[in-house]
């Protein structure tokens, strides 16, 4: 209890802490952002909640590190996972998600935890249980006579992953495929009757939402650690964006992702760095109470 008061009193007598927290929550909620928009995508389209998102997340991490050790630019890694991923996510589509679409919510559920659970396995067997990182050997800017530092790493990450979501928001409303799966989410049936190929859309959208998960874990090994078991740690975060932003709200997703981030970072500054997962945990229930609230009042104001 002592060291939280001490870690809040920091906080009040020096302002630039804040600063320096913020600035590094908003770097790692700019990730949790971008896999965060794939999952609101499939969700919105699909109707699919996938729990294996975290996982997506890893493997393109990994791509990025295998790369590393290959001698290869880990920026390579990143256009590598992207694509990598597209193709697996197309795969893993056609094999378990296409059978899964039409039936209820626990089916989808267990059926995506299934995947989960094997493609950790998979990677814990390929690349060991230890943390693996992709060290850029790029210098560090410091700020406020030292009290602020950017590591470069992070902020080439920062970049990336805005060049990939406006990559992605240009695509969804410019393109023909774009408009379909905009229609897709509103309505599929309607879509159907106007000649979409709604199963055209929906293998799409699951392999643009496997390969932006990709692209987000081959920037993350280059500024964070990956470990095959990570996965389920960014598929909670995923959820508590989605839920607190809302389907198809992407500018939503992009605050509630740097709202996540931030927060976490408060927390292991004041709780310690082993309460930071706990942090996006309690942030979940939390999110899951207020909209369980607003239901449950807006179905009284219906009454």
């Amino acid at each position: 209890m002592d060291q939280i008061l001490f870690n809040l009193q920091l906080l009040l007598e020096y302002p630039i802490v804040n600063l320096k927290i913020i600035i590094d929550g908003v770097m790692i909620g700019a990730l949790f952002a971008l896999s965060a928009y794939g999952l609101a995508l499939v969700w919105g389209v699909m109707n699919v909640k996938n729990l294996a998102q975290g996982d997506f997340v890893i493997a393109g991490g990994y791509v990025s590190w295998t790369l590393a050790q290959w001698g290869i630019n880990p920026l390579f890694g990143v256009p590598a996972a992207f694509a990598l991923m597209w193709v697996l996510g197309w795969v893993i589509y056609k094999l378990l998600i296409t059978r899964v679409i039409e039936r209820d919510l626990f089916t989808s559920l267990l059926a995506t935890f299934g995947l989960a659970i094997m493609m950790a396995q998979i990677m814990n067997l390929m690349f060991g249980s230890d943390t693996q990182s992709v060290n850029l050997e790029l210098p560090t800017l410091y700020f406020a006579d030292g009290l602020i530092d950017i590591p470069m790493a992070k902020l080439i990450g920062v970049c990336m992953a805005a060049a990939l979501a406006t990559a992605v928001i240009l695509f969804m409303k410019k393109s023909r495929m774009g408009q379909a799966i905009r229609a897709t989410a509103q309505d599929a049936r309607a879509a159907r009757v106007l000649g979409i190929d709604t199963e055209k859309v929906y293998a799409f959208t699951f392999s643009l939402n496997a390969a932006i998960c990709g692209a987000a874990g081959a920037i993350i090994v280059m500024v964070w650690v990956i470990q095959p078991f990570y996965g389920i740690t960014y598929s909670v975060r995923a959820f508590v964006i989605v839920t607190a932003a809302g389907l198809g709200n992407l500018p939503g997703v992009i605050a509630a992702g740097l709202g996540i981030g931030a927060a976490e970072q408060y927390g292991s500054h004041i709780f310690g760095i082993g309460y930071q997962q706990a942090i996006a945990v309690l942030l979940l229930l939390l999110v899951l109470a207020y909209r369980l609230s607003q239901q449950k009042r807006n179905r009284q104001v219906l009454k």
